[in-house]
């Protein structure tokens, strides 16, 4: 029976450290015991108080007994001097250990919110932070997801699956035999709140249990296993293979409650090339059979990205939208919303870019007459994945600026789709600001041979940047601050490599401040401008834009 309560509720390393003392201590208690009946005898002796018939006799045993005491106590003192060391600093040990896991237990309890039993060990910390985590630890210690079915026990042993919010708690009687357990405690019979079917539970003996068990069992099995009444908190069925009984439950309490928690809404991102460079949908059927998926797993709408190389291709301010207008309607038919990107920047060319959508072939006429309006590096090599920060207030454009061209682009699309925004089909808007449609420059590209991990190089060497940094020079009063550093390495360079950015290099003195102050403003007043105009142009509408930062991609919310 001691065996089998064991098995049901389990030990820690408390009960063994209990059990351990325990022992040591009924060896102490014997060592005195018997040193005590020796001293007695011989005390006994020495009064004359022992039964003898001789004095000769009454010396040899009064002899005998010192060869005893000498053994035990003077023989024997080199012998348990060194146990006695030893065990004091085991006690040591032991209370500078238990010192620390109180104080871990104690900020658990107070800082964590965490349900531990009073002289809780590691075992039952561990447990409580795996049920945390949102996965089952059973009573021997077997730890899945919960998501897990069908979980087989370590060692064969059969237990019921535990949880941290329904319990069931068994009342019995301590065995006798049970060392170490103390009498106020009660083994409990925890089972998992999540999905589990098919757990073994062994069939509990009714001499091992108190008349109150038995009578609820009885209640609960009848004659035969089979089941006449089921436990409150269990909506499932017992029944009986292979002389073992099995519990399919299908528990009424979840095992994470997120009742009050604020709703996320998913939005799944369309291919790239969803629609082709003549505005038409590439694949109409195979699209509906997609959203027809989408919305079968129940989401919340769709993502698209709005090209401007697509929509005002061959000349300003000719507008094609016929591509998103059927796409638009598929969605709206399937009752599903969408986010739109107005995506200003080229598609291909990067990591992952299996789509060629380039900008509007009229901008690539202006470039191939004046280049400067893409994005330079040091040595004159042209990015033409999207337009320069230098002409945002520059009438290059056919007599437009890159702000203005944006803004009519913008003011276009709310005007061709104003029956969607009208009926919330529309959810939000997201701003194109640079490469990628992220508000950075384009300092690693890879058609000029960037590769990871180089820190890149500044693209600051059109004439309209230059001018902007000569301007602002000469307004500090250092002209010859007009120029990028001639230190700062290549797209593939270390940062120790570099004059510029090792420590202590030129970032720090008065020019590198000079100058990344006015690189980082320039990238700011960008997204700025930008930002303001999407406001005016979707008034009433969540904005978007996505802001690169050490290597991440965060999406700024602002909210009209």
């Amino acid at each position: 029976m001691a065996t089998d309560m064991q098995k049901l509720i389990g030990t820690s390393e408390e009960d063994d450290e209990e059990e351990m003392d325990m022992d040591v201590k009924e060896e102490d208690d014997e060592d005195e015991n018997r040193e005590k009946h020796i001293a007695r005898q011989v005390m006994v002796g020495i009064d004359g108080g022992m039964a003898s018939n001789s004095s000769n006799n009454q010396f040899l045993h009064h002899q005998h007994i010192q060869d005893q005491v000498s053994t035990l106590g003077g023989g024997g003192g080199a012998r348990r001097s060194r146990p006695l060391e030893e065990k004091e600093r085991t006690k040591l040990r032991e209370r500078h250990r238990r010192a620390i896991t109180a104080r871990i237990l104690a900020g658990l309890r107070r800082h964590g919110n965490y349900n531990l039993r009073v002289r809780a060990d590691i075992n039952d910390v561990i447990a409580a932070l795996a049920r945390e985590a949102g996965w089952v630890v059973l009573p021997d210690g077997t730890t899945f997801p919960s998501r897990t079915q069908n979980p087989r026990p370590l060692g064969g042993t059969s237990a019921g699956a535990i949880s941290s919010s329904t319990h069931l708690v068994s009342q019995q009687t301590p065995s006798a035999s049970l060392r170490g357990v103390s009498p106020g405690y009660r083994p409990s019979v925890e089972y998992n709140s999540s999905r589990l079917k098919g757990v073994f539970v062994p069939a509990p003996s009714p001499y091992d249990l108190p008349t109150s068990t038995q009578s609820q069992n009885s209640a609960m099995m009848g004659d035969g296993g089979e089941q006449t009444e089921s436990h409150p908190l269990i909506s499932g069925s017992l029944d009986n293979v292979n002389d073992k009984q099995i519990v399919d439950m299908s528990p009424k309490l979840l095992e994470r409650d997120f009742t009050g928690s604020s709703y996320v809404p998913v939005y799944v991102m369309l291919p790239l090339g969803v629609i082709n460079m003549k505005c038409e949908l590439a694949d109409p059927d195979g699209l509906l059979k997609q959203l027809r998926v989408l919305k079968s797993a129940s989401v919340d709408g769709v993502m698209v990205d709005c090209w401007w190389g697509i929509v005002e291709a061959h000349a300003p301010q000719e507008y094609n939208w016929n591509g998103y207008k059927r796409l638009f309607q598929m969605v709206h038919e399937l009752k599903l919303k969408l986010q739109v990107v107005m995506s200003f920047h080229e598609c291909g060319g990067n990591f992952g870019d299996d789509v060629c959508i380039p900008l509007p072939h009229w901008i690539a006429e202006i470039g191939r007459s004046n280049p400067d309006i893409f994005f330079t590096d040091r040595e004159g090599r042209r990015n033409p994945e999207c337009l320069s920060w230098g002409i945002d207030r520059e009438r290059v454009l056919r007599g437009r600026t890159a702000l203005e061209v944006y803004f009519d682009y913008m003011r276009s699309f709310r005007v061709e789709f104003d029956e969607f925004f009208h009926d919330d089909l529309i959810s939000m808007v997201e701003i194109g600001l640079g490469p990628c449609g992220e508000l950075r420059y384009p300092s690693c590209p890879v058609k000029h041979g960037w590769r990871y991990p180089g820190i890149g190089e500044f693209q600051c060497y059109d004439q309209y940047l230059l001018k902007s940094l000569k301007k602002t020079a000469e307004a500090r009063g250092h002209p010859c601050w007009a120029r990028g550093p001639e230190n700062a390495g290549t797209y593939n360079t270390q940062p120790h490599e570099t004059g510029f950015f090792c420590d202590g290099g030129d970032y720090d003195v008065y020019y590198g401040r000079f100058f990344l102050n006015w690189y980082s403003r320039i990238l700011v007043e960008h997204g700025d401008r930008v930002l303001s105009l999407a406001k005016l142009a979707f008034e009433g509408t969540q904005i978007s834009a996505k802001v690169f930062t050490g290597g991440t991609r965060r999406p700024v919310m602002l909210l009209n």
